[in-house]
């Protein structure tokens, strides 16, 4: 009898575990509904993994902005969070053993306004895409563009090929066309750039797009080739603008309205002997006779006269003594409306030259135009789930909005797992892989660091004063919908108490993860 009284306690005990397990996953699944659903690749290296039917997303909290008291937290962290979001009360940080960071928001002192940030729709981002179904690329573009993603409101078009296309072109590649006739779009902008393009502007019509040429048609150039050492033949400068202006009206031809043209991506890899790279070289003083004399009285003559001129398109090493020498050509300073800078040699280059140019001329506005990590031979191009490429985006943005970028825009889109395709096999890692064996695509923490600005971040938002720290990097604004955003980078292999004292609301307490992104949202 009591043999059996055990047994039915067993029974029924066994029935509430089982019981409590299973409305534990419930509960579990219905709080992970909108989360990461993690891959890993190794110690610390975690991708989130989107398909036809799920994709993390970052949802609106109602209400938008905070209410008096409390303040919305969002955390990436190097252990494994993606955007997790929690609601806190303003108060005091406990007593530590390092004591608390304090870090001192002033949204009286103001400077730039943010234009916003984004990626590049190159023709292997687009050959990428199509390898998968319309549901994933719906996916896809919606955790760049959408209000629940990133809501990316730049991008980056090239003119032509680049290598990140299969074969190099043109949109003029027929020899000594001295009237231009035969340009014409290429069958990669019909099928792997203004089909997606077209998609990002529905998810976001506050997309605003930025262009650059990596070459003139050989015949234009000074040594009859797409790439090495070549510069535009004087005779051409004339028509090598007017083939930049058809560019802009077969684009608006196609419902696209380019903001902005640069004078030409990365000009100095002319320079450098036995560079395979699509290039077409420029001196300060003959891009500048060129936009003062040609693309710039020819733009602001045409219908695309709202079209904005950016000089550089190269690293910032080059800064500012490159700018402050083309703009002693007076009609270039009158025409060029700001600087397009790279990240790859930020190592060797102190983010201080873009204040020093911006100092300069202050009403020419910078913008970082392209970066990407896993360049060069001896890299590991696609390095799945990397928390340091990551931190590599976070420290970057951080450098370039503290020194007066408007804005940051990433090289492509979404890669293949080789890092491609590349005609010069010049592979790269990309915030997105794709998979299109399985049908899916990756989220890196590179698409971390960039969300944690991009989602909160809408255009006009200003940025104010916040003080920093060695070890915890900070930037704060104000956005137009008057919330105050404040992002924290805990570079630190230990968690950080960290203070953020706003003058006129008071302090918010945070523990920062080990190695960890944040974005901290309050009522102004």
């Amino acid at each position: 009898m009591l043999g059996s009284i055990e047994c039915r306690c067993k029974a029924i005990r066994l029935v509430m575990w089982k019981t409590v397990l299973f409305f534990g996953f419930i509960l579990l699944a219905e709080g992970q509904s909108d989360g990461c659903v993690p891959k890993s690749y190794g110690h610390d290296k975690i991708v989130c993994v989107c398909n036809a039917t799920y994709c993390d997303e970052t949802p609106e909290q109602n209400p938008k902005v905070p209410v008096h008291g409390s303040f919305y937290w969002y955390v990436s962290a190097k252990d494994g969070r993606r955007m997790s979001f929690s609601e806190k009360q303003y108060g005091d940080c406990p007593n530590t053993l390092f004591g608390p960071l304090t870090l001192n928001v002033d949204s009286s002192e103001q400077y730039q306004k943010i234009l916003g940030f984004g990626g590049a729709f190159t023709d292997s981002a687009g050959i990428n895409l199509k390898k998968l179904s319309k549901p994933v690329v719906d996916k896809l573009l919606c955790a760049y563009y959408c209000k629940e993603g990133s809501r990316y409101s730049l991008g980056r078009l090239p003119i032509g090929g680049t290598d990140f296309s299969t074969k190099p072109y043109t949109y003029d590649d027929h020899d000594n066309d001295l009237t231009l006739k035969q340009f014409s779009l290429a069958p990669e902008d019909y099928n792997y750039k203004i089909p997606f393009i077209q998609q990002a502007q529905k998810l976001n019509p506050e997309l605003l797009l930025v262009s650059a040429a990596w070459s003139a048609p050989a015949w234009m150039k000074s040594n009859d080739k797409i790439n090495g050492h070549g510069f535009l033949k004087t005779e051409y400068y004339d028509l090598y603008a007017d083939y930049i202006l058809k560019f802009l009206d077969a684009y608006y031809k196609n419902g696209i309205n380019v903001w902005a043209v640069s004078t030409g991506n990365e000009p100095i890899n002319s320079y450098i002997p036995f560079d395979p790279l699509n290039s077409m070289g420029w001196t300060s003083k003959t891009v500048g006779a060129w936009v003062g004399n040609n693309l710039g009285p020819k733009l602001a003559a045409s219908s695309r006269n709202n079209t904005k001129i950016l000089l550089l398109d190269d690293q910032r090493i080059f800064l500012p003594w490159f700018i402050e020498k083309v703009f002693t050509n007076e009609m270039a300073l009158h025409y060029a409306a700001g600087v397009a800078v790279h990240f790859y040699a930020d190592i060797i280059s102190s983010p201080n030259v873009l204040t020093q140019t911006h100092n300069a001329f202050p009403d020419k506005f910078i913008l970082m135009t392209e970066a990407c990590t896993g360049t060069g031979p001896f890299n590991k191009h696609v390095d799945l789930g990397s928390w340091d490429r990551g931190e590599r985006y976070m420290s970057s943005i951080l450098d370039y909005v503290n020194n007066w970028s408007v804005g940051w825009i990433d090289w492509n889109l979404a890669l293949d797992e080789t890092g491609g395709p590349n005609w010069i096999h010049n592979y790269v890692d990309s915030p997105i892989i794709i998979n299109a064996t399985s049908g899916e695509f990756y989220k890196q923490p590179m698409y971390y660091a960039l969300h944690h600005f991009s989602r909160f971040l809408e255009r006009g938002s200003t940025r104010i004063a916040i003080t920093d720290d060695i070890q915890v990097k900070s930037t704060a604004f104000v956005t137009p919908s008057n919330e105050i955003v404040v992002v924290l980078f805990n570079t630190w292999d230990i968690p950080r108490n960290v203070v953020v004292n706003d003058r006129k609301k008071g302090k918010l307490c945070v523990e920062l993860p080990p190695r960890s992104m944040h974005t901290i949202i309050y009522g102004n």
